[in-house]
């Protein structure tokens, strides 16, 4: 029995250590007294009792052993010493690793070099009288726990992570039917207003009146599912989900360390780190955190005395922000160091053969500090303990890249660096308010939307180049979502169009939407990869009828409202003409990595409207839509004297050379199949067309 106890007590102890290692690093700065110092003295005793309970005689007397280098300083009005506090800090480590090694039946740690650096840090002034005071109680909290732990392990059940996985599958499908219930009820509305006319037979009105009973009961049992629904996934979350601050608060003492070892000075502020994440993915984000920590500590921040010549604080300032959005995690690691060191960035790439010198001379600066990435990459000369061995932030992208995620890094020499990690937190649904803007359905996370509005002429300030609205005393920017997701030209919002006030990461703004559609509890998934660095999608969505909705990334539309790097901004522009929102998603993406700014048409048709009011430097359509396909399209555009010109790639699912030939007679430049748009040729190939176009005029 008590074997099987001893797993449940490693996690037990592991929460005991954190919680002795957060006291102990707030002991080294304020005295040694107070609900602190008395919660460290009690976890201690815990571990030595828990332990002797068990069995583990030797863990036991260790634990005791910590006990008495810290009970003599209950009381202090000095803080703990800090060879003590080291000695104890190091001290836990030890008797976690050999309690695990105990339950995996490895080699456990000698424990004989923790006990020196007890004996010499302890002060050993203990009384007598104590001693057998705390023996008394000891023997108590063993009794305690034998009877506490045999109902522990009863109570508990084991359960397997994928049947965990199984269940939330599960709790999905049910969310999707109370969905379509929902959606059944309006459809049920709408049916009912239909037998509302006056002069209705007496069969009809039976027939009303049946439907009006069972839309009440159909509105009962959505009501029930809902609550069903909430339940099991408020369940599955506390039993699959842990805060983040179970990864995050560990992190003071890697602090701690690295200063000591080091002789700089720092102090880590976390906020927001209650928010919940599935356990396995929290397990993947340890590593990539402690080498964000460590990389800002020996890279980022600067020795106390080059600090305090800068006119900075001697102690660096080191700050972890975590924020939920939706269904999307963002952590932010930042420093106010000096910042990313570009001319030795360019100096290391060359020198280590990570791009040549005519690639660096034409880098911008968001580009050589994206080289820091790269396999191999240090700044260091000489290999220490912290740095130098050239594996770290690689490490940390390829990571959070397995997570289904995104780092970005910024700085500005002299005042910090800061990196943004942003993955998909997969567990629940999230509100979500579903706006139109042309043909397409967005969703935006309801947390970054402050209200709604219809605008009004009294209200709005147009100018030459910017829009403004008067909302609430205050005169925010107004911009076209349309615009910024390259689905138009920019519009001026008119009389009575729909706005959307929008508040996020210290922005305040309002869109121009077409219509708001009401908001919705949806389960947003990730992108397919082809399309997961579209910056401005955080992922995506089906509503009740099983129509595909992707979901807004609230910073990309802070970063639009700022005229940051990720609003919409090229020199070159294309057209791309798909009926499927999944390729015209797939050719976006690709024609903006290569610089072009991207408008959008789900027809022919719409495309011939959208070259009346703008020029395009290419056109990519494909050639298998309903009503006027690539071909006729093409024609079309050929006789008009506005657009003959411009250079036209077709794109088929077949590779016919008879599609080819009836491609070239219409008057189109170039041929390409979706398995070569797949494979990464489309840039290269609409290269290829408008040089041939340009080569023949």
């Amino acid at each position: 029995m008590l074997e099987q106890l001893l797993p449940g007590f490693v996690e037990e102890s592991a929460e005991i250590c954190e919680r002795a290692t957060r006291n102990l690093l707030e002991l080294e700065r304020r005295p040694a007294s107070g609900p602190r110092f008395d919660d460290l003295a009690r976890g201690l005793h815990t571990l030595k009792g828990s332990a002797a309970t068990l069995g583990l005689v030797a863990l036991s007397a260790f634990a005791h052993k910590m006990e008495d280098a810290v009970l003599p300083l209950r009381g202090s009005d000095q803080p703990l010493p800090p060879n003590l506090a080291d000695a104890v800090l190091r001290s836990l480590d030890v008797l976690l690793a050999h309690l695990r090694a105990t339950v995996t039946r490895s080699e456990p740690p000698d424990l004989r070099p923790s006990y020196a650096l007890l004996a010499k840090a302890s002060k050993h002034s203990a009384a007598e009288p104590a001693a057998a005071a705390e023996k008394a109680a000891e023997e108590n909290a063993q009794v305690k726990v034998a009877e506490a732990a045999p109902e522990s392990g009863e109570a508990s059940w084991r359960v397997a992570t994928r049947q965990v996985t199984s269940l939330m599958r599960e709790v999905e499908r049910l969310r999707e039917v109370r969905l379509r219930l929902d959606e059944r009820r309006r459809e049920l509305d709408r049916a009912i207003m239909q037998l509302s006319t006056p002069a209705l037979s007496a069969q009809t009105v039976e027939a009303r009146t049946l439907l009006l009973s069972v839309r009440r009961a159909l509105s009962a049992d959505g009501e029930e599912a809902a609550d069903v629904v909430a339940s099991m996934e408020d369940g599955l979350k506390s039993i699959s989900t842990m805060p983040l601050r179970t990864v995050v608060e560990p992190l003071r003492r890697t602090v701690r360390d690295l200063c000591n070892s080091t002789g700089k000075e720092a102090r880590l502020s976390v906020v927001g780190a209650e928010v919940s994440l599935d356990r396995r993915a929290l397990e993947e984000l340890r590593g990539p955190l402690v080498h964000l920590v460590r990389n800002a500590i020996d890279h980022g921040l600067e020795m106390p005395e080059v600090r305090e010549a800068r006119g900075k604080h001697r102690e660096g300032a080191l700050t972890i922000r975590v924020e939920q959005q939706g269904n999307m995690l963002f952590l932010e690691i930042a420093d106010d160091g000096g910042g990313i060191d570009l001319p030795r960035v360019r100096e290391v790439a060359q020198l280590r053969g990570i791009a040549t010198s005519e690639e660096l001379a034409v880098m911008a600066p968001a580009q050589l500090q994206q080289l820091i990435f790269r396999p191999g990459f240090s700044t260091r000369e000489a290999v220490s303990d912290v740095s130098g061995r050239g594996v770290g932030l690689d490490v940390v992208l390829a990571q959070v890249q397995s997570l289904r995620g995104h780092v970005e890094v910024q700085s500005v020499p002299g005042q910090g660096t800061r990196f943004l990690l942003s993955l998909p937190a997969e567990l629940g649904s999230s509100p979500v308010l579903v706006a139109r803007v042309g043909e397409h359905f967005v969703g935006i996370p309801m947390a970054a939307v402050e209200s709604s509005r219809l605008a009004t002429l009294a209200d709005l300030r147009i100018g030459r180049s910017r829009v403004q609205l008067v909302h609430r005393g205050q005169l925010l920017q107004v911009l076209d979502l349309g615009a910024l997701l390259g689905l138009r030209q920019p519009e001026a919002p008119s009389e009575k169009s729909p706005l959307l006030v929008i508040q996020t990461q210290g922005g305040r703004f309002a869109l121009t939407i077409d219509e708001v559609l009401g908001d919705r509890e949806l389960v947003i998934r990730p992108l397919p990869q082809e399309v997961r660095e579209l910056k401005a999608w955080q992922g995506a969505a089906t509503l009740a009828r099983g129509e595909l909705i992707l979901i807004l990334r609230p910073d990309f539309l802070t970063a639009a409202s700022k005229g940051g790097e990720h609003s919409v901004a090229a020199t070159r522009r294309a057209l791309v003409v798909d009926d499927s929102l999944t390729a015209r998603a797939l050719h976006r993406t690709a024609l903006e990595s290569g610089g072009f700014q991207v408008h959008t048409a789900a027809s022919g048709r719409q495309a011939l409207e959208q070259l009346k009011h703008a020029a395009y430097d290419v056109l990519v359509s494909d050639i298998g839509m309903e009503e006027m396909d690539g071909y006729q399209l093409t024609q079309a555009i050929r006789q008009q004297p506005e657009a003959n010109g411009m250079p036209i790639l077709l794109v088929s699912a077949r590779d016919a050379e008879s599609d080819r030939e009836r491609g070239a007679a219409a008057g189109a430049d170039g041929f390409l199949t979706k398995k070569d748009c797949v494979s990464g040729r489309l840039l290269s190939e609409v290269a290829a067309v408008i040089n041939r176009r340009k080569g023949a005029q």
